[in-house]
């Protein structure tokens, strides 16, 4: 009888610390709320949309979406970001899209015993997706991640029969202008030529990588039938009047049929929970 009770007790005892460390690997998976500074607006919008948008306590200036993102303490843009000015507002966690700060500065914040996360900057759907997934690992919030990467499908799902009904696809350019002087092109390996594509439009018809100044005589040889720009850079050149002063941009299809698209810098480079319905709304604009 001894001999049971003893064996009783040591059993109690060896579950009592299985649980206790169940207990504790459990307590180590539940995520704490923290001080978040973003770096990146993909980055800003999919911490949001899992629901920790209060939690970021400043950001880039190119987090423009929600715009409650705006009235935050900015960091700065890109290459003017300083690793003292993102430490001095005493973030727990700095999440950072790749590339977008320079190597020192990075370096800086990733030897200051902060949390740094840095994640690639997607440029089609299935890194949009993966970008999604990521964030939503690192917040536990695996089935809000779950919802948007659904809703973003179905997105994708309504692109597609759109494209299956209308097989066209026209010459769409996107140029970034900040007046008639400083006008560039966008080519291959760009936002810009995978979401034209995305949308249905032809690859882009140059044969450089990036995005390099306009030459006087690349509109008129290309001659789009669509020309996009951001809407900021619209704003900038002072609308259809404005651009008018780009050389070779009155001889274009584009200009000639006033096919000139202007859509929102971000939700149009952004390649994040939203990408699907921005290429959609491309898709019925060089498409009516």
């Amino acid at each position: 009888m001894k001999r049971f009770i003893a064996l009783f007790l040591i059993s109690a005892l060896l579950l009592s610390c299985g649980s206790k460390s169940s207990e504790s690997t459990q307590q180590e998976e539940v995520y704490s709320s923290k001080k978040i500074i973003t770096a990146g607006g993909t980055i800003t919008e999919i911490v949001f949309a899992l629901g920790h948008g209060d939690e970021i306590i400043a950001t880039d200036r190119t987090s423009t979406y929600p715009a409650s993102m705006q009235s935050l303490p900015s960091i700065g843009y890109r290459n003017q970001i300083q690793a003292e000015g993102i430490l001095s507002l005493g973030p727990d966690m700095i999440l950072v899209e790749e590339g977008y700060l320079n190597d020192d500065v990075l370096l800086q914040l990733q030897n200051s015993g902060k949390e740094v996360h840095v994640f690639e900057k997607p440029l089609d759907k299935s890194s949009s997706i993966s970008l999604i997934e990521s964030v939503g690992q690192l917040f536990k919030e695996e089935g809000n991640s779950k919802k948007l990467v659904d809703d973003l499908e179905q997105d994708f799902s309504r692109l597609e029969a759109l494209k299956t009904n209308d097989k066209r696809s026209p010459e769409v350019i996107f140029i970034m202008s900040r007046g008639p002087e400083t006008v560039f092109l966008a080519g291959r390996e760009t936002f810009a030529d995978a979401i034209i594509q995305l949308a249905g439009g032809k690859k882009s018809p140059v044969d450089f990588e990036g995005i390099k100044p306009l030459t006087p005589e690349a509109l008129a040889a290309i001659n789009p039938e669509y020309i996009l720009l951001f809407e900021s850079g619209w704003k900038a050149s002072g609308g259809k009047d404005g651009l008018k002063a780009i050389q070779g941009i009155t001889e274009t299809e584009a200009w000639k049929k006033d096919q000139l698209i202007a859509m929102d810098g971000h939700y149009l480079s952004g390649f994040g929970p939203r990408l699907g319905k921005a290429a959609i709304e491309l898709f019925e604009k060089t498409h009516p």
